[in-house]
């Protein structure tokens, strides 16, 4: 049980909500803006921008970059941004009942056998005892906001142990990492290819895989306003294209290495262009090449893990209950498995 409720998820997004969804005439090289996280997993984005894939299917693209899921949702809602990759969020799913935005697509996936999202600890509290999850029992558990990814991964992690944390929301990615190396919070779950240079420093203690305790998680999804998805067709469409093309290079190139050395040299370099900036290439990449995980290839999207998560969010009293799959998920755009 956790003390975040759908009021305060709710507070941010009054103004996006009521924003009007004008369509646009799609036509060639129109411009779109797509919003993602400097991370490894948004390396499709990256892709599809650098070897003009987007370009190909007639769209200018602007990357903007944000620190959280929530505010990405309401840049949807409020058409400051067309198209978003990021985790499910409170946000996202009440801007879906309201009429504003949709999933369209899935992106990163836990995948067995291909190492993903870890549990990490703090130094203190390592050192105190929490070496695995059964000891998170009253452990302060980072995350951006409430009904973020992080929100629901910790609790589906506590409830499995049969423990109770305390939630701390921080606001961005940044502010997490700097708390739990500080030891000013316990613990908190993310991407391998933040948690693994992480450990490896010797700033945190990596105690658990997220897998364990939410196999084939839906980590990520594709989302856009309600009117590209209802009116902008063909849009809509040329921009999956071009992303599923970007996701194709990845996998095949970091996940599956069939490109050689010389392909996934050529990847990393590309990637690390976006992600790890603030680091010389040999420092970020090991932390790019072993956080790779797999991007649904077609952008598939894996219903079965996108229901639970709603139904997560519904028994925290994070969205209303009368939501279910359709009110966010369009599932006319690809395949839906699971």
């Amino acid at each position: 049980m956790t003390t975040l409720n759908r009021r305060r998820t709710l507070g941010v997004l009054g103004a996006a909500a009521a924003a009007p969804l004008i369509a646009k005439p799609a036509i060639a090289q129109e411009s779109i803006v797509v919003g993602a996280l400097r991370f490894t997993s948004h390396a499709a984005s990256f892709v599809a921008y650098e070897r003009g894939y987007f370009a190909e299917a007639g769209l200018n693209v602007e990357l903007r970059f944000f620190q959280a899921a929530q505010p990405m949702a309401v840049s949807i809602a409020s058409r400051d941004t067309d198209y978003s990759v990021t985790a499910i969020s409170g946000a996202l799913i009440s801007l879906a009942q309201r009429g504003a935005a949709r999933v369209i697509a899935g992106a990163l996936s836990e995948e067995p056998g291909i190492d993903g999202q870890k549990i990490l600890a703090s130094p203190e509290a390592y050192a105190g005892g929490l070496t695995a999850p059964a000891a998170l029992d009253g452990a302060r558990f980072g995350v951006t906001t409430a009904g973020s990814s992080f929100h629901y991964m910790g609790s589906k992690i506590a409830a499995a142990e049969g423990v109770a944390v305390d939630f701390q929301p921080l606001q961005s990615v940044g502010n997490i990492i700097g708390a739990l190396r500080s030891s000013q919070i316990d613990a908190w779950s993310i991407v391998p290819h933040i948690a693994k240079p992480l450990a490896g420093a010797g700033a945190v203690h990596i105690i658990g895989d997220v897998a364990d305790y939410i196999p084939d998680y839906q980590v990520t999804t594709v989302f856009t306003s309600t009117a590209n998805a209802d009116r902008e067709r063909e849009k809509t469409q040329s921009f999956l294209t071009a992303f599923s093309r970007g996701a194709a290079d990845f996998n095949a190139a970091l996940v599956d290495r069939t490109q050689g050395e010389d392909g996934m040299e050529e990847m990393v370099r590309l990637i690390h262009k976006y992600v790890y900036t603030d680091r010389e290439y040999d420092r970020a990449r090991p932390a790019i090449v072993n956080g790779a995980m797999r991007i649904n290839d077609g952008a598939a999207l894996n219903a079965a893990s996108v229901r639970d998560q709603i139904d997560w969010f519904k028994a925290e009293d994070l969205v209303d209950p009368d939501v279910t799959f359709d009110t966010l998920v369009d599932p006319s755009y690809v395949e839906i498995i699971g």
